[in-house]
């Protein structure tokens, strides 16, 4: 109930103040898990994202977040949970993997950090490690438009990415790399393309 109240505020809040309109969005079905990846430039991409989205979605938010004892009460109702960032948290990546094989939604922002390709040039593989060790879909997300109030903020869905061809439950660097590569290349596509 407090997430549906505190979802429905903050869907609201960001409507009116970044005027946010959606584009594909029924590339998420209404039912199965889906691990819905995009580009991080600000602090509002997660609530924006997350509030936007029909489905309750499970969000993988640096542990740093969680310090703060209000932030940590609101994240943990709004299905926000805390990773290591920079090594592999294995309490986290079983909680996710727990969220994808119940058929529900996970957000992973790939970056890492905020305008991570522009800090490091590469995604981290969290995101490629999900997909390929469930086989579930990935579905990239470009966050376009200046995050300032009154500005508007387009979401843009692309088609779901099928990597269930590579599953296994220890996948090589490589072939990690290479499935990061091609969600990055996908989400910046959509980052740059015209609606």
């Amino acid at each position: 109930m407090i997430r549906k109240i505190v979802a429905s505020l903050l869907y609201i809040f960001c409507l009116i103040v970044f005027r946010v309109k959606k584009v594909g969005e029924e590339n998420i079905k209404k039912e199965g898990a889906y691990i819905i990846c995009a580009n991080h430039r600000s602090n509002w991409d997660p609530p924006i994202l997350v509030s936007a989205t029909k489905r309750p979605s499970y969000v993988m938010a640096k542990e740093e977040l969680f310090k703060n004892d209000f932030i940590k009460w609101i994240a943990k109702k709004c299905y926000v949970f805390p990773a290591k960032r920079g090594k592999m948290d294995l309490e986290s990546v079983k909680f996710a993997l727990k969220v994808l094989k119940e058929g529900k939604l996970l957000v992973i922002f790939p970056e890492g950090t905020r305008n991570g390709m522009e800090k490091n040039g590469r995604a981290q593989n969290g995101a490629a490690f999900m997909a390929i060790r469930t086989g579930v879909p990935v579905v990239p997300v470009g966050i376009q438009g200046e995050l300032k109030p009154f500005h508007k903020v387009k979401l843009n869905y692309g088609k779901p990415l099928d990597f269930s061809k590579y599953k296994t439950n220890k996948p090589e660097k490589e072939l990690l790399d290479k499935v990061s590569k091609e969600i990055m290349n996908n989400i910046i596509m959509l980052t740059n393309q015209t609606i």
